[in-house]
């Protein structure tokens, strides 16, 4: 399979179509069923992948970043995404029940140490994940570095990312009364949680709307609406996260505990014109954690469906397969 980089789709970088050969419905507690699979090699090396959102769910395009043949690909959709149950459901779904889940799916799958791989709000949970148990990880791969923290969320939903695509962030703030554009994520959680369907999805088709058009450097303008269903579950479960600060307990504590990670070696893919989660995050995590190695793509925006953002993390995936 050629590797070289040039001007190529992202599907040219990546492993043909992967299917599962496990999927199951996973109790985890509250309420809760979380949808979970494997593909690629049951004998092969461990990776379990972190999607983004939070409420994004996984895709089949996931699995193609990884060699089928040498790697042992977990996936799932997090509480109230996807194909998990209840969806869009924010109850007893916090970023301590994602990493219990975790661990359960790595328990169940009678995993020893695995790979963690993950982006944008995937990145954070990984790196929760990680600091919480560093002793079931062997290695890290991120792209898209999201710390979760107020800078980052004020860039976002205050109008840092606005001043870039005033045309759009207008169209965000727009339904929104002036007296309460203070706080956009609040303003949002009223509507959201309303409790009427009809204004939970509208507002939710925005939300989901603001962050979509930013992903792609070569987006210019907002695409078709995405699904009801999709945009309220993306849409409540992140606003939940945000007007919570990821149940961290302090701002800029993931950065404070990297040394518990320290022995832990990563990579870290990142856009330089990342508009959603800005490459200072990234250069930031990877001062503070030796053992990283960080690679600025050029031209790249947030997605993981860039071609250079795929190109790289492809190219990471193969050269970790000697870690087996």
């Amino acid at each position: 399979m050629d590797r070289s980089a040039g001007q190529k789709s992202a599907a040219s970088y990546l492993y043909p179509r992967i299917d599962p050969f496990d999927q199951r419905m996973m109790a985890v507690g509250d309420g809760h069923s979380v949808y979970v699979e494997q593909c690629g090699n049951p004998d092969g090396i461990p990776v379990v992948v972190l999607h983004g959102g939070p409420g994004g769910g996984c895709s089949p395009s996931m699995r193609r970043y990884f060699d089928p043949e040498i790697y042992r690909i977990v996936l799932f959709d997090q509480r109230g995404c996807g194909r998990s149950r209840p969806h869009a459901s924010v109850e007893d779904n916090t970023t301590w029940h994602l990493v219990a889940d975790i661990e359960r799916i790595r328990d169940a799958l009678e995993i020893g140490k695995w790979m963690v791989f993950g982006g944008s709000w995937g990145a954070t949970l990984a790196l929760i994940y990680a600091q919480t148990h560093p002793e079931a990880v062997r290695h890290i791969i991120l792209r898209g570095v999201f710390l979760m923290t107020e800078a980052e969320l004020e860039w976002f939903y205050a109008g840092g990312a606005g001043r870039f695509w005033p045309d759009v962030w207008s169209r965000f703030v727009d339904p929104v009364p002036e007296e309460e554009r203070g706080d956009l994520i609040a303003a949002y959680h009223r509507r959201l949680f309303s409790g009427d369907s009809v204004t939970e999805t509208r507002f939710a088709r925005t939300w989901t709307s603001w962050e979509n058009t930013l992903a792609s450097i070569d987006t210019d303008g907002p695409g078709g609406e995405s699904p009801g269903d999709y945009a309220r579950a993306f849409a409540r479960l992140e606003n939940h996260y945000f007007t919570h600060r990821g149940w961290l307990d302090h701002d800029g504590q993931i950065l404070d505990r990297m040394d518990r990670i320290a022995h832990l070696p990563g990579h870290i893919v990142q856009g330089r014109y990342d508009m959603i989660c800005p490459p200072r995050s990234a250069w930031r995590l990877h001062e503070a954690w030796s053992g990283s190695v960080l690679r600025m793509v050029p031209r790249a925006g947030h997605a993981l469906s860039e071609p250079g953002i795929s190109a790289a993390l492809v190219g990471i995936m193969d050269a970790l397969r000697q870690e087996g």
